[in-house]
C-alpha cells in the first residue's frame, strides 16, 4: 500500500484517523501501533514477524543498555549496543545483500552457490537504522529508556514514515510519544502538507517518470546524445519529486497525528557545491551517517588522511545502503571522491567564481551522479553512458529528440521551477504574508483552495492511469 493510492486515501487513512481520535489518549499509541501493523502486513504479511522481531530485540536491549549504563555496568551496557546493532545489520545484510554477495562471489571467483532468492522486506533499510539509533542513543545517554513495549512498537512501526522515511531518531520524537498535543491547527497543516507532497508524486514525478521509462526503453544504437540528456533530466526531477513527495506525505501524516518529524529535503537543486546538495538533500540520512559513522570514526579530529578514510567509508556504505547493486558503490565512489575534491581546494575556488558558476557544477555533478545510479543492471547501463558522454551511435539529436522536447517542455518547465524555492518564497513572502489577522485569514482560505485543486487533480490522475511507482519503496 502506497500513500499515492485509492486504496489508502479512501480506506486506510479515514478508518485510522476515526480509530485513533475515537479513541482515549492512553490508547492512541496502541491505536498507532495495530494501524501500521495491518498498513505493512497489507503488502507482506510474513515480514510483519520480523518487524516485530526487530521491535522486540531492541526494546530489551535498550532496557538493558539503560539498567547498566544507570548502575555503572559500561561494559554489559555496551554488550546489549553490539547485539543490537549485530542482529539489525545481520538481518539487514541478509534480506538485502544476500543474493549480491553470492552473485559477486560467482562472478569474480566462479563459485556456484545457489542464490537465496529472498524477497527484500519493505522499508527495512529504515526501521533497522531507526532502532539501532535508539539503542546507541540509550547508551550514549541521549535517550530515555522507553519502558512501554507498546509505545516503542509505535515508533518503529509508525506507518507515516515506516517505508521510506525520514529516519526518525528516537531523541527527537521520545517526549512526542508519551506527551504529544493534537490540535486543529497541526491536522491543518497536516492535510495541507499532504497534500502538497501528493501533488508532487502524482502530478510531477508520475509525469516525468513516463518520459524517463520511455527515453530508457530506447535502444542504445538508436538513441541520441540529447536525447539521453532529456532522459536523465528527467530521471533526475522524478526522483526528487518522489522522494520529496514521499517525505511530504509522511510529514504531514506525522502532523495529523500529532507529531512533528524533521524536514527531509530542502531545495537540493538550488545548492552551488555538492557538499551543499547533500546537506540539503535526504537530510535525515546524512544525519544518520555522520552522527553514528562518520563521527564514531573520529570526523574530521584525526588528521587529513584520516578524514578522507572516513568520507570514503561513509560515502560506500551510503552508496550500498540504497541497493545491493555495483552501480551504487560505484555512485557512492563518485561521490566521496568529489566531496574530498571540495574539501581540500574545489570549495574555496567555487567561492571566487559567481554564484550561477557554482549553480551549474552542481547540477552537472548532479546529473553525472544521477547517470551511474539509475542503472541496476550494469549490462544495460554503460551504453546509456556511452551515448550521454557524446559517443553514442546515433548522432546529437533527430526527430524523436525534438517531439521529446517540444511534448515536454511544458512540463519540464513546471518541474524545474517546482523544484526550486521560488514559488513558496512568492506564495509567503510576497502575495501571501501573514503578519495580520486578516493576512493570516487570507493565507488559510488561499491553502484550502490550492489543497481542494490539487487533491482533485491527483484524484483524477489516480483514476485514470495506472502508472504510479514509487523508486524509494523498497529501501
Amino acid at each position: 500500500m502506497v500513500f499515492s493510492s485509492l486504496l489508502f486515501l479512501f480506506r486506510f487513512l479515514p478508518l485510522a484517523l476515526a480509530a485513533y481520535y475515537l479513541a482515549p489518549k492512553k490508547l492512541r499509541n496502541l491505536i498507532l501501533f495495530l494501524s501500521s501493523l495491518i498498513f505493512y502486513a497489507w503488502g507482506e504479511p510474513v515480514y510483519v514477524v520480523l518487524i516485530l522481531f526487530s521491535t522486540l530485540l531492541d526494546y530489551m536491549t535498550g532496557r538493558i543498555a539503560g539498567y547498566c549504563r544507570a548502575t555503572g555496568q559500561m561494559n554489559k551496557a555496551r554488550l546489549a549496543v553490539f547485539v543490537s546493532a549485530f542482529t539489525n545489520l545481520a538481518l539487514l545484510a541478509f534480506f538485502k545483500y544476500a543474493d549480491f554477495f553470492v552473485q559477486t562471489l560467482h562472478s569474480v571467483c566462479a563459485v556456484d552457490l545457489p542464490a537465496p532468492g529472498v524477497a527484500l522486506p519493505i522499508g527495512i533499510s529504515f526501521y533497522t537504522f531507526q532502532t539501532m539509533s535508539y539503542t546507541i542513543d540509550v547508551y550514549r545517554g541521549d535517550a530515555k529508556v522507553q519502558k512501554n513495549l507498546i509505545t516503542f512498537g509505535a515508533y518503529v512501526s509508525l506507518f507515516p514514515q515506516l517505508i521510506a522515511g525520514p529516519i526518525v531518531r528516537f531523541k527527537s520524537v521520545c517526549e512526542q510519544l508519551d506527551h504529544r498535543k493534537e490540535s486543529v491547527d497541526s491536522f491543518f497543516y497536516g492535510i495541507v502538507r499532504f497534500t502538497a507532497g501528493l501533488g508532487k508524486k502524482v502530478l510531477i514525478a508520475n509525469q516525468i517518470g513516463a518520459v524517463w521509462s520511455e527515453i530508457a526503453a530506447i535502444h542504445t544504437d538508436h538513441l541520441t546524445v540529447l536525447t539521453a540528456w532529456i532522459g536523465i533530466a528527467a530521471y533526475a526531477l522524478q526522483i526528487y519529486f518522489d522522494f520529496s513527495g514521499y517525505s511530504d506525505m509522511a510529514i504531514g501524516l506525522g502532523s495529523m497525528f500529532g507529531f512533528s518529524f524533521p524536514e527531509n529535503f530542502d531545495y537540493p537543486y538550488e545548492s552551488k557545491t555538492v557538499t551543499e546538495f547533500w546537506r540539503r538533500w535526504h537530510i535525515s540520512l546524512g544525519v544518520w551517517f555522520r552522527e553514528y559513522v562518520y563521527i564514531p570514526l573520529g570526523g574530521n579530529q584525526k588528521g587529513t588522511g584520516r578524514q578522507m578514510i572516513n568520507i570514503a567509508i561513509v560515502w560506500f556504505l551510503t552508496g550500498l545502503w540504497h541497493g545491493a547493486y555495483w552501480n551504487f558503490v560505484l555512485w557512492g565512489v563518485y561521490y566521496s571522491v568529489l566531496l574530498v575534491l571540495e574539501k581540500f581546494f574545489l570549495l574555496l575556488l567555487l567561492q571566487k567564481r559567481p554564484a550561477w558558476c557554482g549553480h551549474i557544477y552542481s547540477i552537472l555533478c548532479t546529473l553525472i551522479g544521477m547517470s551511474l545510479f539509475s542503472y541496476q543492471d550494469m549490462a544495460d547501463g554503460p551504453g546509456y553512458l556511452q551515448t550521454l558522454y557524446f559517443q553514442g551511435k546515433a548522432g546529437w539529436y533527430d526527430q524523436q529528440t525534438l517531439w521529446l522536447t517540444v511534448s515536454n517542455i511544458g512540463l519540464f518547465f513546471i518541474a524545474a521551477v517546482g523544484c526550486t524555492s521560488l514559488m513558496k518564497r512568492l506564495a509567503l513572502e510576497k502575495c501571501l504574508p501573514a503578519s495580520t489577522k486578516k493576512g493570516a485569514a487570507i493565507r488559510d482560505a488561499a491553502a484550502i483552495c490550492y489543497t481542494a485543486a490539487v487533491f482533485a487533480a491527483c484524484l483524477g490522475m489516480l483514476v485514470n492511469s495506472s502508472y504510479n511507482p514509487f523508486l524509494y519503496f523498497r529501501f
